[in-house]
């Protein structure tokens, strides 16, 4: 086999195999190997075992062994699947004067607000929003995340909107964390437009899907559904020529408002994020569907606002995955795993509940279905934590930091500490 190695032993490797995809999670369903190791071979997993015996294995096959020395715990790499990472400038401004409470109208007033951003992201050459995204991207990785969402939405024009969503590209090609681009050029009606959102979203299908499909920028269609954005009647034809097209579907839904929960199960979107506001009858309707749930806990803490209703989502048997919404707004940190178990401290998600949504059912909000799992056949994507215990993870809150990152067969990073 090409480039075969073999890592371990291993303390504790959780695999997350054999879990489904929906519905509540309890921490003794977890497949934990003890002693193991992860034999690889190329970007794949070949197998996970007891390190003994895949020793013997790898020792005949005259792999490189990798051993380690010291305790750790095998996870398969994060999945952040919602963040905003392509940007210009800062927000700095807008955080401070929301928390002398200023008003959303009171902060644009004065400069502030995604138009900001906009502006801001405007003024950057793809090469300059390139090598931002790179920079986010690597702190992302070098924190376990080993793939990464990333959308438009602060181009809002034909060209702006290719501008970003080809520095997204560009930076995928210059990092080694995988770049999974979504198009929301459906985040605001731009200022100076002059027609109505359904003329402006005509205009984007018409014009930018096309360029899309031709250069390959993405295979994802996100829009804001929102009363400060877009409503449910003005999105029905977008994504209905979204779909016809071949795209997948995702949606930011019931961050304020509901509305969009119902959009999303109606066009079967691979996700509804936020979901902050939705009740009863959007739990049950998401529940019902094939849609993943992804709560958004960096927005929450950067607004100060409500969390989304995880625990009624996961007990009404939804699934959840969790992002980081990371974006110079209202999601500023960008620490996921941070976020994760603040969200879990406050909803009561249990621990396999959390690395279930970091992992395999983040996948599948972006529809992948090669990684999530450390599993004979996937991505060798995994982290390896210094600790004897995974209960360490979620308890030290972020603090925690991997030992090792592995993306695609390769040790992508390694702490000095």
């Amino acid at each position: 086999m090409q480039d075969l190695k073999l890592i371990g032993p291993i303390t504790q490797l959780l695999t997350l195999d054999k879990l489904p995809l929906k519905g509540a999670l309890k921490d003794e369903q977890l497949e934990i190997l003890e002693n193991a190791g992860i034999l690889i071979a190329g970007e794949n997993i070949v197998e996970v075992d007891e390190f003994n015996v895949l020793l013997e294995k790898a020792t005949s096959l005259n792999a490189e062994i990798i051993e380690l020395k010291g305790e750790y715990v095998a996870i398969p790499g994060w999945i952040d699947c919602h963040t905003h990472i392509c940007f210009g400038g800062s927000r700095a401004k807008d955080f401070a004067m929301r928390n002398e409470g200023k008003s959303y109208l009171e902060i644009a007033e004065a400069g502030g607000g995604i138009w900001d951003t906009v502006t801001q992201t405007r003024n950057l050459s793809q090469a300059e929003l390139a090598e931002r995204t790179i920079a986010n991207t690597n702190r992302h990785l070098s924190e376990g995340v080993t793939t990464i969402e990333v959308k438009s939405g602060y181009g809002l024009t034909v060209e702006e909107e290719l501008k970003m969503l080809r520095a997204i590209k560009q930076a995928d090609q210059e990092t080694e964390a995988d770049l999974v681009p979504t198009c929301l050029a459906a985040h605001m009606k731009p200022r100076g437009f002059k027609g109505t959102n359904s003329e402006y979203l005509s205009l984007i299908s018409e014009q930018l899907f096309p360029i899309l499909k031709s250069e390959n920028l993405t295979n994802r269609i996100d829009a804001f559904i929102e009363k400060s954005a877009f409503s449910p009647d003005d999105i029905e034809s977008y994504f209905q020529k979204a779909k016809d097209w071949g795209f997948d579907l995702t949606v930011h839904a019931d961050q304020f408002t509901t509305g969009g929960s119902e959009v999303a199960v109606k066009f079967n979107a691979k996700s509804a994020d936020h979901l902050e506001a939705s009740g009863e009858k959007e739990i049950e309707l998401l529940a019902k569907s094939e849609t993943i749930a992804v709560a958004l806990p960096g927005a929450s803490i950067g607004l100060g606002c409500a969390f989304t209703p995880a625990r009624k989502i996961l007990d009404q048997g939804g699934s959840l995955a969790i992002g980081s919404d990371w974006n110079p707004g209202s999601a500023p940190m960008g620490d996921l795993l941070t976020q994760a178990s603040i969200l879990a401290t406050f909803k009561k998600l249990s621990t396999v509940e959390v690395l279930a949504a970091l992992t395999f059912r983040a996948a599948a909000a972006l529809g992948l279905q090669d990684r999530g799992l450390l599993k004979a056949g996937l991505l060798a994507d995994f982290n390896l934590f210094p600790t004897d215990n995974f209960q360490e993870i979620l308890y030290q809150q972020g603090k925690l930091k991997p030992f090792q990152v592995w993306k695609r067969g390769v040790k992508t990073m390694e702490s000095r500490f």
